[in-house]
């Protein structure tokens, strides 16, 4: 699903807002191991982000190189935002950022993905983080994963992917290194427990 049609599908399904954990038998180089939080499942596909991959982009080097500040100036950032976290979201569009973050703050171009999450891609929500006016928690993705009709839905079929409700913590944690047994624990699951193999009666 491209990241345009997201805002026109606003009917929620059942995985909006939800978590997918990688099976250990994924065969997707790109989603080995990753924790990804769906902001929208219809029948035109899905579309969300791995919240547990690095990124060594700084926010500094974002504003750079969208040219809202110089380099003089980003020395002088505020800590808030020179600590501000930036990941990479997928494999998709990888040059385009995306801020996903609480509902606390909100502009025009924000979507709801949940009761209290929403997703922002434009440039007032990266000067209000530089200003210290943004949302209480956020990150930043750059790129997205994205599904085709039915390919999201076919991958869990076929054992690729657990799936749970998401919680705010995990979204916004920071440690991303251990995110991806902490998104299992929160199913009582634990990596030992998990097969390659899909479990067909």
């Amino acid at each position: 699903m491209p990241f345009s049609s997201l805002a026109k599908n606003r009917e929620r399904s059942y995985l909006d807002g939800q978590l997918l954990i990688a099976m250990p038998g994924m065969a997707d180089g790109n989603f080995v191991r990753s924790v990804v939080y769906i902001c929208a499942h219809s029948q035109a596909g899905a579309m969300g982000f791995i919240i547990n991959r690095p990124q060594s982009l700084t926010f500094a080097d974002v504003l750079l190189h969208l040219e809202m500040i110089d380099r003089a100036d980003a020395i002088m950032l505020p800590e808030h935002a020179r600590d501000f976290p930036i990941q990479s979201g997928g494999p998709v569009e990888v040059g385009r950022g995306f801020v996903l973050h609480t509902d606390d703050y909100l502009s025009d171009s924000s979507i709801p993905v949940s009761d209290d999450i929403s997703l922002t891609a434009t440039l007032d929500i990266v000067r209000a983080i530089s200003d210290g006016r943004g949302p209480r928690r956020a990150t930043m993705l750059l790129g997205y994963a994205g599904w085709g009709p039915g390919q999201l839905e076919h991958e869990i079929a076929n054992n690729g992917w657990l799936n749970c409700p998401a919680t705010e913590d995990i979204i916004f944690d920071r440690a991303l290194e251990g995110k991806y047994e902490r998104a299992l624990a929160l199913m009582g699951v634990t990596p030992a427990m998990l097969s390659a193999d899909a479990g067909h009666a």
